[in-house]
């Protein structure tokens, strides 16, 4: 587990800062996952795992199924999510929307948030009768080559942006000179365009197009992304900045407006 500035404070609880990154290292792809495994993805002693995955699955927030040696999230984490979707107004109100966005262009919408040196997937809607790109709520993008991350970059906050370079800890060799200027590009084609589109020849799946809008909703301390994408072949460069772009651009301004928020633009020193 990472040591952070706030880690050193009197009031942080470094033993719910472990057992939340226990949680925090189970993906969509795994297949349950083992102590030794959760010690190397966390690196905490195994011992320490082993205490923090029997208290969580005692508390339901991890649970055994039927294969006895290796966890799986529970009921209780299912519940708390649930409970977190819920009490943001912004969720449901923008799921209508980014549906219709969706259907309209053939292309998989999502919606992400910053998840410390990642982008994490926590929504997505997938057009109707029309195949879509195989990425799932729960993945993990990175910062640099995608459309969600240099979004991300160029909305955040002075203070968040160096949080995101800092936990990122050097991913896909991103440092703070690369990290600012995809901030700077970004934050550029958020003013002249409205949405943002990462080199494709710099992406971090060859198989996949996509172009990113920032959200900032009154619930969040923190911007959100919404995104459309597709693979190459199906969402072109010129499609994406005539077609999808716009339209993608128009339905977070409609969420914008139904919340009651004007346009959301950062105002800060790229």
């Amino acid at each position: 587990m990472k040591i952070t500035d706030e880690s050193q404070d009197r009031r942080f609880a470094t033993t719910l800062a472990r057992g939340l990154s226990v949680l925090r290292a189970f993906r969509p792809s795994d297949d349950g996952l083992g102590n030794a495994e959760i010690s190397e993805r966390t690196g905490l002693p195994k011992s320490t795992v082993s205490r923090l995955t029997f208290t969580l699955q005692s508390l339901g927030y991890l649970t055994h199924a039927r294969r006895h040696d290796r966890y799986r999230p529970g009921p209780a984490l299912l519940a708390l999510g649930n409970v977190a979707s819920a009490s943001i107004s912004f969720v449901e109100l923008s799921g209508p929307i980014m549906q219709r966005v969706a259907d309209e262009t053939a292309t998989l919408a999502l919606l992400s948030v910053r998840d410390r040196g990642r982008v994490l997937i926590t929504k997505t809607w997938r057009p109707q009768n029309v195949s879509s790109i195989w990425l799932e709520v729960g993945h993990r993008l990175p910062f640099k080559g995608s459309s969600s991350g240099h979004a991300m970059l160029a909305a955040l906050s002075e203070e968040g942006f160096a949080e995101a370079v800092a936990d990122a800890e050097g991913h896909r060799g991103l440092d703070e000179e690369s990290a600012r200027a995809a901030r700077r590009e970004a934050y550029t084609q958020l003013v002249t365009e409205g949405f943002v589109i990462a080199d494709p020849a710099a992406y971090f799946a060859s198989n996949i197009h996509a172009v990113s809008v920032p959200f900032q909703s009154r619930d969040l301390s923190e911007p959100v992304i919404f995104t459309c994408g597709a693979m190459p072949k199906d969402l072109s460069i010129e499609r994406m900045r005539e077609e999808v772009g716009p339209k993608l651009q128009a339905g977070v301004r409609e969420l914008e407006r139904i919340m009651g928020q004007g346009p959301f633009l950062t105002r800060h020193d790229i």
